[in-house]
Formats: C-alpha cells, sequence, structure tokens
C-alpha cells in the first residue's frame, strides 16, 4: 500500500510510466558531485523516474531508494530544488521502516545537501551529523570500513565551501585525507584536490591553488566535464584575486559554456553572470556589465525567488506524504510512550512484590535461624547438665565404692587382728591340741593375710584402675612396700589402720611414709595425701 502511495506521488511529479526496460548500476552510493549529469550518463530524467516506478511495482524499494537519489541529483542540478526536494525525501521514506541503515546513512547526507543549497544552514548541519553518526555505528559494529567515513567528512567540506566558512571545510577535508582509502563507494580523488584549491585560495596561496586545478582540470574533462562548471568558475575567482580580469571573464565564459553544454549547475550561473557583470564593470564595459547583470537577475528570479513559479512547491513544502508520515510516528510515539509507562507500573509492582517477599523470607530465616540456634542452646545446656550429671554420679560411685572398700579393709585388719590373737592365745596354752594342728592352723592364717592382700589390691585396682599405672609411671623408683602405703593413703586411711593391715607398728607406718616422701621428692610443705589423691 505504501510503494503505491509513492508511487502515485510521483506520478504527481511528473513520473510517467512506460513499457521500455531500463537499468542503472546502483550499487554505487551518490554525492552531488562525483555524478554527471544525466545526458552525459545517458540515462535523462524521465528514465530515472521510469526505473523508479518499475522497482517500486516489484517492491524492489533499495533500488528505487538509490534511483530516487540520482533523480535528485538530476533536479539540483537543473536548479529544480522543489522535485529535488520531495524526491530525497520519497527515498527516506522508503526506507525509514527499514533496518538498511547504510541507505539512511547515504539518504540523511544527500538531504543535509540539499538544506545546504538553500542557505539552511541548521538543517543541513543537523542531517550531516546524522548520517556521519550513523557510519561510526556501523564501523563499530564492523559492518563498514574506516575509510567509509572520508565520504561523510568530504560533505561537510564542501558545505562548509558553500556556507563560506574555509576553516571548517578545511578542518573537514582533513578528516577525509585520513580516513580516504580503496572503497567500493570511494571519492574520487580531483573532487577532493578541487576543495583543498578552495582552501588554498582562501588561505591566499594563490600559485598552489592554481597549480591543483591544473592538475585536476585533464581527469574532469575525460570523466566528469559538467563539474568544470565549479572548476572553471574558482579559477576565475583566482585570477580576479590577482588581479587579471581578462583571464577572469574567460574563465567564467568557460563554466557559463560547460554549463549550456551539459545543462549542469545551471543555479551556479547567476553567480558566474554576477561576477562577470562585475569584472566588465572594472573595465568600464557598462553594457555588457548592465547585460550579465540582467540575467543574473532574471536566474536569481527563476531559481531562487520564492515567488517563481518553479520554487513554490519548495517553499509551500508540498510533502503531503511525510507530513502523514510525521503524524503517524508521533502517533506511534505516544502509543510507545504509553506502553512504556503502563511497563514501568508493571515493573514497579514486579518489584514491590518481590522486595516484599524477600523481605518476608528473610525474616522466615531470622526466625528459623534464631529458633535453631536456640534449640542448639538447649540441647547443649542438656549435654552439659548430663554429663555433669554422669560425672557427679561417676564420683559418687567412686566414692561409695572407695568406701566399700575401705570398710572391706577395715574388716580385713579386724579379721586379721582376730586372727593374730587366736594365733597369739593358741601359742600360750595347754592343752590337748595337737602341735601339727596348731602349726597347720598357723601356716594357714599367714596364707589368709597374704591372699587377703591380694584380694584388696584386685578390688583397689578395679575402682581406681589407673592408679597403680600412673604411680609407676611418674615414680618408677618406688617398692611393693611403699605402693601398699600409697594405695592405702589413696583410701584415706589412719597410720593405725594401715599398720594393723599390713602387721607392722604404727612407727614403722610413719618411718614408711617419710621415706616415700623423700623417693616422690616432696618438700616439707607439700602435702602426700593430695598428691596421692590427684593421681
Amino acid at each position: 500500500m505504501r510503494h503505491y502511495f509513492l508511487i502515485g506521488f510521483l506520478i504527481f511529479l511528473g513520473i510517467k510510466l512506460h513499457a521500455q526496460d531500463s537499468s542503472i548500476p546502483l550499487n554505487i552510493p551518490i554525492t552531488n558531485t562525483d555524478t554527471l549529469t544525466a545526458q552525459h550518463n545517458g540515462y535523462n530524467i524521465d528514465s530515472l523516474k521510469l526505473v523508479v516506478s518499475k522497482n517500486l511495482i516489484k517492491g524492489d524499494t533499495l533500488k528505487s531508494a538509490w534511483t530516487l537519489l540520482r533523480l535528485m541529483d538530476a533536479y539540483s542540478h537543473k536548479a529544480q530544488y522543489a522535485k529535488a526536494y520531495e524526491t530525497v525525501w520519497s527515498a527516506l521514506t522508503l526506507v525509514d521502516n527499514s533496518e538498511n541503515m547504510l541507505m539512511k546513512s547515504h539518504i540523511y547526507r544527500r538531504l543535509g545537501a540539499m538544506y545546504s543549497y538553500n542557505k539552511r544552514k541548521e538543517e543541513a548541519l543537523k542531517y550531516l551529523q546524522l548520517s556521519l553518526d550513523i557510519m561510526k555505528q556501523l564501523i563499530e559494529k564492523g559492518r563498514m570500513p574506516k575509510a567509509s567515513l572520508a565520504h561523510n567528512y568530504y560533505t561537510f567540506s564542501y558545505t562548509y565551501r558553500g556556507l563560506d566558512d574555509p576553516e571548517l571545510a578545511k578542518k573537514y577535508l582533513d578528516s577525509a585525507l585520513i580516513y580516504y582509502g580503496d572503497v567500493p563507494d570511494k571519492i574520487a580523488l580531483p573532487f577532493i584536490k578541487f576543495e583543498e584549491a578552495y582552501v588554498l585560495r582562501e588561505e591566499k596561496k594563490y600559485d598552489e591553488a592554481m597549480q591543483t586545478l591544473q592538475e585536476i582540470e585533464p581527469w574532469f574533462q575525460q570523466n566528469s566535464p559538467s563539474y568544470l562548471v565549479l572548476v572553471y568558475a574558482y579559477w576565475a575567482v583566482i585570477h580576479q584575486k590577482q588581479g587579471n580580469i581578462d583571464k577572469t571573464i574567460e574563465y567564467y565564459k568557460k563554466a557559463i559554456s560547460i554549463s549550456d553544454k551539459y545543462q549542469s549547475h545551471i543555479d551556479f550561473t547567476p553567480f558566474i553572470y554576477e561576477k562577470m557583470a562585475e569584472n566588465y564593470n572594472l573595465k568600464e564595459d557598462y553594457e555588457e556589465a548592465f547585460r550579465y547583470l540582467n540575467k543574473a537577475r532574471t536566474l536569481n528570479a527563476k531559481f531562487f525567488d520564492g515567488r517563481s513559479q518553479g520554487n513554490v512547491s519548495l517553499m509551500e513544502i508540498k510533502n503531503e506524504y511525510r507530513l502523514e508520515k510525521q503524524r503517524q510516528q508521533e502517533v506511534i510515539r505516544q502509543q510507545h510512550l504509553e506502553k512504556l509507562e503502563q511497563q514501568d507500573k508493571i515493573l514497579l509492582l514486579q518489584r514491590i512484590i518481590l522486595g516484599t517477599s524477600l523481605i518476608f523470607v528473610i525474616i522466615i530465616g531470622f526466625v528459623y535461624v534464631k529458633h535453631i540456634r536456640s534449640k542448639h542452646r538447649v540441647e547443649k545446656r542438656l549435654m552439659q547438665k548430663n554429663k555433669a550429671l554422669e560425672m557427679e554420679q561417676a564420683h559418687q560411685l567412686l566414692e561409695t565404692k572407695n568406701k566399700e572398700l575401705a570398710a572391706s579393709t577395715l574388716q580385713l585388719v579386724e579379721k586379721d587382728e582376730f586372727l593374730k590373737k587366736l594365733k597369739t592365745e593358741l601359742r600360750g596354752e595347754n592343752g590337748n591340741i595337737k602341735v601339727s594342728e596348731i602349726n597347720r592352723v598357723l601356716k594357714s592364717i599367714s596364707v589368709g593375710s597374704a591372699n587377703n592382700w591380694e584380694e584388696f589390691k584386685l578390688r583397689f585396682t578395679d575402682v581406681n584402675k589407673h592408679f597403680y599405672e600412673k604411680l609407676n609411671t611418674t615414680y618408677p623408683n618406688l617398692s611393693q612396700t611403699d605402693q601398699k602405703i600409697c594405695a592405702l593413703i589413696k583410701l584415706n586411711l589412719s597410720s593405725k589402720d594401715m599398720a594393723r593391715l599390713l602387721g607392722i607398728s604404727t612407727k614403722s607406718v610413719h618411718t614408711t611414709r617419710h621415706r616415700l616422701r623423700k623417693k616422690m621428692g616432696l618438700q616439707r610443705s607439700d602435702n602426700l595425701e593430695e598428691l596421692i589423691a590427684s593421681l
């Protein structure tokens, strides 16, 4: 639908559909300077219109856009700026929604050039910068070589030339030369040399500027003779600045001759006629000066006066499809803004829900961790309490067994005392008891005493399992009697009970204890009972 609308608009511009086929190379981007006139290339404006129409019907928007740029260039050379302006906007509309950023870059560059023709500096620089930014993005993505930037900087350079700003023209020309390289759409070097000649002229380096123009003249005669309109006109300016009026008029006439022959750069001829009138005036040939001045005024009115028939549409900017496109884009922009606002609200709600959920999870986690820690503390206290209880029970059991052992020991002592008493009585009595029987009883008593001690040792070791092991490890030089004394001290027996149990005197017990302290290396202030109790 969009293509048919454009076809209708192009018919409005004057495109007639014909049956014959026509095609042109479409792979090389266009500048306003590197294209020959339609006649010199062998293609007139009607042929270009036909190509656009056929490609639009086929749906080939890319070829249509390229051809529209050529058509715009042809209109520009004929100073039909209204049609050129509408044509370049047609090309932009074709690729507006496409992803072909390279094509958009070229169209923006051409649109900027169009605005510069009419001295609309702000719009011109805006579109030229858009073109340059797109090209830089393509280079960053690796889709275009860096040398492609030369075209953009070159366009800036000749735009500032047209705006009579030689400093910026030189700045961008230097950038164009820096990036200049061998790429498919590279600018022919003579075009750049021409801009260099302009800069040299403005720097008052007239001889260098003249030499540069002489060097590039043969190339333009062979490859792009229509561009010699500008070459000879700028050449004439150099002669004028050098005070050579005859040469100035000669080169202006050459420029007009080329323009008439190829019907190119006719928008530039009013400037040439004005300069011709100025120079004839200097020669005091007022008749010729008046004639050329009239031609200049007539052409200025035709090409640039807003009241002229050819420029009415340009001043009114009759570009209905572009305006409609802008309205559509505004509607789309509003819808997009509403969508973004709705997305922002949804995103905000999601963030609130997420934040609330996160806080809830943190609280639950905090409560759970606190519960686990509290549980662990309770379990730890319970374990400590149980351990303390077990230790207390073990201690009580140990004390109980020690008390039992002590009681048993005392019983053994009493038993031994009884047996000793019996033994004494048996020895001191006279009776019918046989001596052999007495001896047997006495022997059994002695054996029983030894067995009693062994039984005591076993029961003591069972209660205090590691006592003898620690005692022997710490004090390996103790005798058997010393070990017995230590065991009885462990049971807290008195010296008297020890003497009765061991069958020795109390004095002997004291002597043994004293000897034991020496063997252990104890001082007078050291407590023997506490030391043995710790084993």
